[in-house]
């Protein structure tokens, strides 16, 4: 039987761009995925965020489904181009009405808010600065950060300036794959600098508003696991694939450095965009660091031939192969749910006393599992998922690491980004015809393990 301490928070995540719809009311600019999503070629069967789960008109039925779920935490977002319709300047004041709602009514409900300033929706008027390549957009964050402390402050205590800082640089401006669309490794490492800076930007000024709330990162992490780590082509990749999406951000905010074998490697299209002073500012204290998990990567032998640019072996030339193994979820993401534990515990024993508090900021699985013809959604596979992973947290904690929440992803089926509305990672299932939300099988074992502080994990 697992062990959740007492205080633990049990939640469960959306955003702002994957669920509100209402893109074109009440003032909204238009963000980076909206121009993405419109661009032929760029999403599964040419989705959008239009309307989404047109939660901008349906939080009251959404609240009320959190409800009966049980939850003690809702982490959202604030869609910054709703507030500030070019990123800085004007304020639009129908988008602090809709999220006054939103946040009256989860307190109304009992609920925990827990708020990420920016989650991948950014101003299309900033990007058409250079977006997260330009330095510029640090003081445009922080700006927005005060902005929307000085609103919401007195009654949001949970802080989270950017959601997956990896992603936004690496899959938006490395990669290709996601909004805004730019394939550059130099305006990867670029984004991810400026991410960094962001950070502390938006830290500091969130803090000058506010001395009783409590803020933190949140990352997306993975371990790598090698057919054999002493090979030297394998563990070269080992290593770049850990301080590439782990150890940049923890290193950063922990140590004010970068890894070292990154700017060995990569020289120049790091260093170019540090100034004097940066890192060493980066160490600001957190209050806890939020960390997204799903899987686990795999490094094999080269099977020969060239690697595609959206794998981390093409972007990093690494001579290798990362074909995960079975089964796969319908993402193609593999079952990892140890490696879970083997994070929480790695941190816990690299930093000790100096880790702040950790939060299971995302976790969950895509299975399109739809309506039977008894009404109900049976999605015994997403049971099964995160029985494990919540048994992965249960087993960090016991081994000492500072765990004190898990956030579901996701609240309800939503637009997963490139892939549209193909893959279904709610435990409330949406019709996106009708708008008709049913709690699977799976949110109402959620409901039971909340009730019983996961006695039944």
């Amino acid at each position: 039987m697992a062990n959740f301490p007492q205080e633990f928070i049990w939640g469960a995540a959306t955003s702002s761009y994957q669920i509100e719809g209402a893109a074109t009311i009440d003032g909204r600019g238009q963000s980076i995925w909206d121009t993405f999503s419109k661009t032929p070629g760029k999403v599964a069967n040419g989705d959008t965020g239009d309307v989404a789960n047109d939660h901008y008109h349906r939080y009251l039925e959404d609240i009320a489904l959190m409800k009966e779920l049980g939850l003690k935490s809702y982490r959202f977002s604030f869609a910054w181009p709703r507030m500030f319709p070019n990123g800085d300047g004007v304020r639009e004041e129908r988008g602090f009405a809709f999220y006054d709602r939103l946040i009256n009514a989860l307190l109304d409900a009992g609920i925990e808010p827990l708020a990420t300033l920016y989650h991948w929706d950014l101003p299309q008027a900033l990007e058409d600065k250079g977006g997260w390549t330009n330095r510029e957009i640090v003081k445009a964050f922080a700006d927005y950060s005060t902005a929307v402390v000085e609103h919401f402050g007195d009654r949001v205590k949970k802080w989270t300036p950017i959601n997956e800082p990896w992603v936004v640089s690496w899959l938006g401006y490395g990669i290709g794959i996601h909004a805004p669309g730019v394939k550059d490794r130099r305006a990867a490492f670029a984004a991810a600098h400026h991410t960094v800076l962001a950070h502390v930007a938006s830290t500091k000024a969130m803090r000058a508003v506010r001395t009783d709330i409590l803020t933190g990162p949140v990352l997306n992490q993975a371990n790598s696991i090698a057919d054999d780590p002493n090979e030297p082509i394998q563990k070269h990749a080992l290593d770049i694939a850990d301080a590439h999406q782990n150890r940049f951000w923890m290193d950063a905010f922990m140590k004010g450095s970068y890894p070292q074998i990154l700017l060995d490697e990569y020289g120049d299209e790091l260093t170019s965009v540090i100034k004097p002073g940066d890192l060493e500012s980066a160490t600001i204290k957190n209050d806890f660091i939020g960390i997204n998990y799903y899987f686990d990567n795999f490094i094999h032998p080269s099977l020969g031939g060239a690697n595609q640019w959206h794998s981390i072996a093409g972007l990093f030339g690494l001579d290798i192969d990362e074909t995960a193994p079975g089964p796969l979820t319908d993402m193609g993401w593999p079952l990892t749910p140890s490696g879970l534990t083997k994070l929480l515990v790695r941190w816990h024993k690299e930093y000790g006393s100096a880790l702040p508090d950790l939060y299971i900021t995302e976790n969950g699985v895509a299975y399109d599992e739809g309506i039977s013809e008894d009404g109900k959604c049976h999605d015994q596979r997403r049971i099964d998922y995160l029985q494990s992973h919540l048994s992965a947290v249960a087993d960090a904690i016991a081994q000492g690491s500072p765990v004190k929440g898990y956030y579901e992803w996701s609240l309800m089926d939503n637009f997963e980004w490139a892939l549209g509305y193909e893959k279904r990672f709610g435990i409330v299932h949406v019709d996106f015809e009708t708008q008709k939300r049913t709690i699977k099988d799976s949110g109402y074992w959620y409901r039971d393990q909340i009730a019983t502080n996961g006695k039944g994990i």
